[in-house]
Order: C-alpha cells, then sequence, then structure tokens
C-alpha cells in the first residue's frame, strides 16, 4: 500500500514506514533510549531525505518521550531544577544546531556532514559500549567483584564557579559543565535527528553523578523540551517537516515500545548494552560504507534562488 508524502515528495510503503517504527519503537523499550538514532539512518536509506528525516524524527522523538516524561513526574523521579539547566542549555544548542543545518542545507552539504557525524559519533559510542560490557561479562563469569564507582563528587570540575545544589540528585556542583551537556546534547538532536538520550544518561551518570533512578526521568523532559523546540524551529526555517511520515512513525513506535520493555526485562543488564553497542556501532559502520562508495550520478545540477 504506498501513500505520498508531501514534504518528501516521494511515495513510501505504508507498511515499510510502519514497521520500521515498530522495530525502533521496540528496541527503544527494549534498551531504554529514544531511538532517534536508528531511525533517521533509516529513513535515509529507504530514501528519505536526509533533511526531512531529521526534522520528522524530532518530532516522533517529542512524542514517544512526552508519555514516559509524564509517568516519571508522576513517580517523582524527576530532577525539574537540573532539568532546568540542561533545558537552558539544551535550547542555546538546538537553535545553534538548527542554524548550522540551514547553512549546511543552503550549500549542499547537509547529506555529507550527517554521514560523517554519525561515523564518528555511533563509532566511538558504539566501541566503548562493547567494550565496557565485554569487560562485565567476563567478570560476572569469574565471578568478581564490580570495580568500585568513583567518588560522588566530580572532581575534574570542582573549582569551577556558579556553583549550584540540586536536592533531588543530591548534587553540588557548577552549573557550567550542566549547562555545556545540554548544549551539546541540544545541538546534535537539531543536527542529526537523534534525542541524545543515549549519550545524556552516561553523561549525567558517569560525568555528574547524578542517582540513576533521578537520570531517565530528567533526560526525557530535557528530550521533550529540545526536540519540540527542534520541530518548531525546522518548521520555521526549513519547511521539512513531513506530518503524514511522523504520525505513522509515531503509531508504530508506541506499538513496538510496549513489546520491547517487556523483552529488556527478561535480560541482564550488561547484555543489553552489548547488544546496543553492537547495534550503534553498526548503523556506524553503515554510514561508513555509504560515504566510501562512489556515488551513482558524479555530478548534480542545485538549483538556486536569484537574490534581488
Amino acid at each position: 500500500m504506498q501513500i505520498y508524502l508531501p514534504i518528501a515528495e516521494l511515495p513510501v510503503n505504508v507498511f515499510l514506514i510502519l514497521g520500521m517504527g515498530i522495530a525502533v519503537g521496540f528496541i527503544s523499550g527494549m534498551f531504554g533510549v529514544g531511538g532517534g538514532f536508528l531511525m533517521t539512518p533509516l529513513l535515509i536509506f529507504v530514501g528519505i531525505p536526509p533533511a526531512v528525516s531529521v526534522v520528522t524524527v524530532t518530532a516522533h522523538m517529542a512524542a514517544s518521550s512526552a508519555s514516559g516524561a509524564i509517568a516519571y513526574w508522576r513517580k517523582g523521579t524527576i530532577d525539574f531544577g537540573l532539568a532546568g539547566v540542561l533545558l537552558l542549555g539544551g535550547m542555546v544548542g538546538t537553535g545553534l544546531g538548527v542554524w548550522v543545518f540551514t547553512i549546511l542545507r543552503r550549500f549542499g552539504q547537509l547529506e555529507l556532514a550527517i554521514g560523517i557525524s554519525y561515523v564518528l559519533l555511533l563509532g566511538i559510542i558504539g566501541s566503548l559500549m562493547i567494550g565496557e560490557s565485554v569487560r562485565a561479562i567476563l567478570r560476572s563469569r569469574r565471578k568478581t567483584a564490580q570495580p568500585p564507582r568513583l567518588a560522588a563528587k566530580p572532581w575534574w570540575f570542582a573549582e569551577l564557579p556558579l556553583r549550584m545544589h540540586f536536592r533531588r540528585s543530591n548534587l553540588d556542583v557548577s552549573a557550567l559543565p550542566v549547562l555545556a551537556i545540554g548544549g551539546a546534547i541540544g545541538f546534535l538532536g537539531a543536527v542529526m535527528g537523534i534525542s541524545g538520550g543515549f549519550m545524556l544518561v552516561p553523561a549525567l551518570i558517569y560525568l555528574l553523578r547524578v542517582p540513576t533512578g533521578v537520570v531517565l526521568g530528567t533526560s526525557l523532559v530535557l528530550t521533550l523540551a529540545t526536540m519540540l523546540a527542534a520541530v518548531l524551529m525546522h518548521a520555521l526555517s526549513s519547511l521539512s517537516l513531513d506530518v503524514v511520515l511522523a504520525l505513522i512513525l509515531m503509531v508504530g513506535g508506541v506499538m513496538g515500545a510496549q513489546f520491547g520493555a517487556r523483552a529488556g526485562q527478561a535480560m541482564r543488564g550488561e547484555q543489553l548494552r552489548l547488544l546496543l553497542g553492537l547495534l550503534v556501532l553498526a548503523v556506524g559502520l553503515r554510514f561508513l560504507v555509504d560515504l566510501a562508495l562512489p556515488p551513482e550520478e558524479m555530478f548534480t545540477v542545485l538549483q538556486t534562488e536569484r537574490v534581488r
């Protein structure tokens, strides 16, 4: 069954797009990540223009994170103070990312920039996750104890100014690294169409020493706000939001997440991290192959508007 996407300007199979939404939703529910780092490449692989893929996935991520944020809010596991500082940096990063996105698209370099960014980001993160997971599995087989965590106080920016106390996280730290982390996540979300949860959660746990029970809900609040901001900015600046495509992906994502959450509960943490690391690395390698292969058309003609 074919349906025409008005903004992407091409027909697609509804069941293919719905199946992609279900598959990514399943992975999101299983691993506890947003799934944008998978959905955006998949859309590009099936022929959706990179600009439309990035913007549409931001809308999909905003909708999927809203229900999760509400659930964590009801449980009282959100540090709104920390989320507010992260959000302040995230809004600045999102605005900068939309500006860079528009410039790259204007000069015809958007697809190359997205491909290189995915290769570097997913390659590094996937390799680190696989290494950590393999070590954890080997330790469990040898029945050796987990190495003790570092002190709760993050020493590497302990002397920075603008110190703040976040009561829910029981954290006393400078606002500067919090702003920097939020800005980086917002920037990457706007340029690459990813929610950033698979980077934000480890950053909050290992860099800021935020308790794990508070991290997920706080991360979802930032994801929701930055993705909504990115959708609005993109809709006004690049006009690349395909509502029809976004709705199909949302339906599939909600369906798949329910089954993924149940599957994830049956697996051990280090096994889940290993599988996620392999998945992340595979997507990065797929982008690397696309960048290495010569294009079908060596030259293209771009139409530009005449400046009056």
